[in-house]
Formats: C-alpha cells, sequence, structure tokens
C-alpha cells in the first residue's frame, strides 16, 4: 500500500513539473491499440498499465479482435483497464454486425454494453451506410449509456465518399461536414482515420489538418498516428491537447512528447535515448 501511495505521490509531482493534467482528461487524450498486431493476455496488459496506465486513457479493439476472443476473457480484460481508469472502445467491427441483416446491430450494442465497454466506433469508410442510417446508428448508441466514436477520414473504402476516393480528389469538407452533423446526433468523438491524410511523414497532408483542426478544434476530434514520427509532429505542430490513437509500444514515447522532456537522434527519430 506505501510503494503505491508512493507511486502516486510521484506521479502527481511529475504531472505538476510538466502541466499535464490528471485522468480522466478532456484534452490530450491518448488511445491505445490493444491486441491487433500482437498478442496481449491480462498479464501483459497488467504490465503495460502498471507501468504506463497513468498516460494511457483508452484501450480500442482494433479490428475486431475481441471476437476471437472468450467472453470471459473479454471481460477481463475490459476489467483492468477500468481498474486504471481507462475507457475501451470496440474498435471498427460494426460494419461486419450489419451484414448479418436487421437487428443485428441493436443486438450489437447490447452485447457491447453487457462486455462492459465504454465506446462503439463506427468505421463510416467502410460501413457503406448514407448519413442519415448512420446518424440513426450513432442515436441507438447514445440512448444505450455508451459513447459513440465514428471513424471517418479521406481514404474512404465505401459509403456516400466512395467515387470521391476513387476519383484521387482530396476534399476535406466533406470530413468536415459529416464530422459537425455526427457530432451534432451525439458522437462523443470523431476519430480521423490515418489513411489518405497522415499515415506517414512522406504522406502527411498538413494543409488539410489545418483545416480538419481548424473547423472542429482539437478536444472533439482525435488523429490515427500508427507512426511515432507523425505523433511527434502533430504534437510539435499542435501541442498537447492533440488527441491521438497509437500502437501500445508507442505510449512512453507520445508522453514524453507531451511532456516536453524528449530528446532527439535524428531529425525523424524520437526513440528512447
Amino acid at each position: 500500500m506505501g510503494d503505491r501511495r508512493q507511486m502516486m505521490a510521484s506521479r502527481q509531482n511529475f504531472r505538476a513539473s510538466t502541466g499535464r493534467l490528471g485522468k480522466p482528461r478532456l484534452h490530450g487524450i491518448t488511445e491505445i491499440r490493444g491486441p491487433y498486431y500482437s498478442a496481449a493476455g491480462s498479464e501483459s496488459l497488467q504490465n503495460l498499465f502498471e507501468s504506463m496506465g497513468e498516460y494511457i486513457d483508452g484501450l480500442k479493439f482494433s479490428g475486431g479482435c475481441n471476437s476471437l476472443m472468450a467472453r470471459d476473457i473479454v471481460k477481463q480484460l475490459i476489467r483492468q483497464a477500468h481498474d486504471h481508469d481507462v475507457y475501451v472502445s470496440t474498435g471498427g467491427w460494426a460494419e461486419h454486425i450489419l451484414r448479418k441483416g436487421p437487428g443485428s446491430f441493436r443486438q450489437y450494442v447490447q452485447d457491447c454494453k453487457d462486455l462492459g465497454f465504454d465506446t462503439v466506433e463506427l468505421n463510416a469508410g467502410f460501413m457503406g451506410l448514407d448519413e442519415e442510417n448512420l446518424l440513426r446508428l450513432i442515436r441507438m448508441v447514445r440512448n444505450s449509456g455508451m459513447k459513440c466514436k465514428p471513424e471517418i477520414g479521406l481514404g474512404f473504402q465505401g459509403g456516400e465518399n466512395a467515387e470521391l476516393a476513387q476519383s484521387g480528389k482530396v476534399d476535406p469538407n466533406w470530413v468536415i461536414k459529416r464530422a459537425e452533423r455526427y457530432l451534432e446526433a451525439g458522437a462523443d468523438m470523431i476519430m480521423i482515420d490515418a489513411d489518405g491524410l497522415v499515415s506517414s511523414l512522406d504522406n502527411l497532408h498538413s494543409d488539410l489538418v489545418a483545416k480538419i483542426i481548424e473547423r472542429l478544434g482539437v478536444e472533439k476530434i482525435m488523429f490515427e498516428a500508427n507512426d511515432p514520427t507523425v505523433s511527434e509532429w502533430f504534437i510539435k505542430n499542435y501541442g498537447p491537447k492533440v488527441n491521438l490513437y497509437v500502437d501500445h509500444s508507442h505510449i512512453g514515447q507520445v508522453e514524453r512528447l507531451r511532456s516536453g522532456i524528449y530528446g532527439r537522434r535524428s531529425p525523424r527519430s524520437i526513440f528512447f535515448g
């Protein structure tokens, strides 16, 4: 007990010295990818939370990975996250559920709630729904008591923006207008997909990012940043308040950047020295 109090006091002193707010945070949120590229059981997740849990705000089960696990295991991982004040998101999986026919999404929302999820993500780019139907799903999630996070981007594979994507045209106004409507319908936050926008520094449309942030602000949007150098770019250009979705292996690097204690080995490196 004494060790835990000492650890908490140390973290509080660190936050005070860096100006970082404690959880729950309204901005400067870091959401991490759960088991996806690599398996993560309860022990490895616990190790991550014990060492870096203060800097993790959300855990996302990407790509329906939770569907590959037993329900008891999913519930256990969600409880672990909640014990460390970490919210849990479904990630994109609703687009698969919708193929099962009428009523499938309502049952999916109930299952997510029963498992303990806090947020249901809706990948608008893959769902192939018109705007009104997507707004209806957002309201359904909100009415369940969970939060809703639509994911949108410029590299759409289907839905309303399919023709635009195939033509190679880039229109941030399309993303902005939909994001505004989703927020009005009750979405808690908008996830901006990295595909076609910020997948790497070599494929980073800074002008489009600027337009999105100018219209929507930083508090209600989260940018996917798969590449650590992209996280660095966001924080250096828009400050520690920008919300980022990163791989769990990048959490230390991201927090160093947010807190202003990073060092550089080369112009494109932010790894521990």
